[in-house]
């Protein structure tokens, strides 16, 4: 047996038990099995994990997508994969193969075909292979061109092998790092798209250099994205909303089931008998029912800045449900160094989201000093900015601004973020300087938002969550 062969035989037993290789002789790239519990073999050898974005990216989804793919039916005219009845062990080697991108180093000695390969060519189109060198050392790219139609095969090549949810992040990835944005502007590939916020944000950047052949597509994508947003999230803002306003309407002679039992006894508490252990409840507090004439006021302030796309499509949702219901009374604002109130386009959010326009500078200062004009009931209201806080304003005049709303009883909410990402980037000083104000910035996600705004309608702790 020749000394190559040896090598190879000595590679592949590496990757196939994994509990007797020694990681420091092996120059072959591995994903972090830490990251990755479900892949590979349960002993996996501890290593730097390779450098394809998309596993990043989509921690691994696109892996479980490929495996689902090859017991799949495959669209014609690929040929069926050729992988379904493999053993075990070649079963592995293929998954690590899809994994590692079939550089020379990669150690698997795997060669795909059928479906697999349509896949991975896919996948290669867009990050290239292992470290972008090729064998002799020359740059390599990703492949799919500047021309519309071969994006549009692209798109619908990974639509077929992938879920939608690793689709998104490698349409992200495509917009990112190839520059396709301005191919969005072609109707036919706004059509071929898988829609999500993220894809939302990115046409209302390029909203302004639309062509009107392009708007109405463009504009049916945002809607889409809207309706779904709706159903997701309206009934179950409506709700806890409705029944924060009921609690927050107080009365005196409740009815028994009505009866606010911790407010009842901190109100009582000098009627305390020591002999019998027990409060003498003199005075009843109870939930009353919001009705058309008790109203809250909620100002939305949302940052329209490049970076805050995403919250931007939440926010302009929630700021159409609230304004449905007849019990609140809202207003939306945004804001770049100039401020614009969209206040009469909150029955349509797909027309408030077109009159945004993301990007430029930020003055929150200018943003809350319009806001703070228009409030007319502070005990009554809930401000709720949406900002990452990078001012370009009069710094100490935004967080006296946000003093004197607070000290007129307005309740004060700051959110760094509205959208399904977490913390983003944002300036630590101003976070600060408003949490000494008594008012926390924190991101949120869509799903806490109606709590949010339940504890601040009932004027109660918000609750902020755990940092990650």
């Amino acid at each position: 047996m020749t000394t190559e062969q040896n090598d190879l035989t000595t590679e592949q037993n590496d990757l196939t038990t994994p509990e007797t290789t020694d990681p420091a002789r092996s120059p072959r790239r591995r994903m972090n099995p830490a990251r990755h519990p479900t892949r590979g073999p349960a002993s996996a050898p501890t290593a730097k994990p390779p450098t394809h974005p998309v596993r990043d990216a989509a921690d691994g989804q696109a892996t479980d997508a490929a495996e689902d793919a090859a017991t799949a039916p495959a669209p014609a005219p690929i040929d069926a994969p050729t992988s379904s009845s493999t053993a075990p062990a070649d079963e592995r080697l293929r998954r690590w193969r899809l994994v590692l991108g079939g550089e020379a180093a990669d150690g698997t000695g795997c060669t795909l075909g059928g479906q697999d390969a349509a896949m991975d060519g896919a996948l290669t189109a867009l990050y290239g292979r292992g470290d972008g060198k090729g064998q002799a050392g020359r740059d390599r790219s990703a492949g799919l061109g500047a021309s519309a139609p071969s994006v549009a095969r692209w798109l619908g090549d990974i639509r077929t092998y992938f879920p939608s949810s690793v689709v998104q992040v490698m349409q992200r990835d495509a917009i990112d790092r190839l520059g396709l944005s301005t191919l969005l502007l072609e109707p036919e590939m706004l059509e071929a798209v898988e829609a999500d916020v993220h894809l939302v944000g990115t046409l209302l950047s390029l909203n302004k250099a639309m062509p009107e052949t392009t708007k109405e597509t463009a504009r049916a994508v945002v809607r889409k994205v809207v309706e779904d947003l709706e159903k997701r999230l309206a009934t179950r803002t409506r709700a806890t909303l409705t029944g924060a306003l009921d609690r927050s309407a107080r009365i005196s002679r409740p009815r028994h089931h009505d009866i606010d039992w911790n407010r009842t006894i901190s109100a009582n508490l000098k009627h305390y008998l020591p002999e019998y252990r027990t409060i003498v409840p003199e005075r009843l507090i109870g939930y009353g029912r919001a009705s058309r004439s008790v109203k809250k006021e909620v100002v939305l302030c949302i940052d329209q800045s490049g970076s805050m796309a995403a919250s931007v499509v939440y926010a302009s949702v929630f700021g159409a449900v609230l304004a449905s219901m007849r019990s609140i009374d809202t207003r939306l604002v945004v804001f770049d160094t100039a401020v614009v109130d969209l206040t009469d386009q909150l029955d349509d959010p797909v027309d408030v989201l077109f009159g945004t326009q993301l990007g430029g500078g930020t003055d929150i200062n200018r943003a809350l000093a319009y806001c703070q004009s228009q409030i007319t009931r502070p005990a009554e209201t809930v401000m709720v900015l949406i900002s990452d806080l990078y001012e370009g304003g009069i710094r100490h005049e935004m967080l006296k601004r946000v003093a004197a709303m607070k000290a007129s009883g307005v309740q004060f909410v700051t959110l760094l973020a509205l959208s399904d990402e977490g913390a983003p980037a944002y300036d630590r000083e101003h976070a600060a300087a408003l949490a000494a104000l008594g008012a926390p910035a924190f991101a949120c996600t869509p799903d806490l938002f109606p709590e949010v705004m339940a504890a601040a309608i009932e004027k109660r702790p918000i609750p902020i969550p755990d940092p990650v």
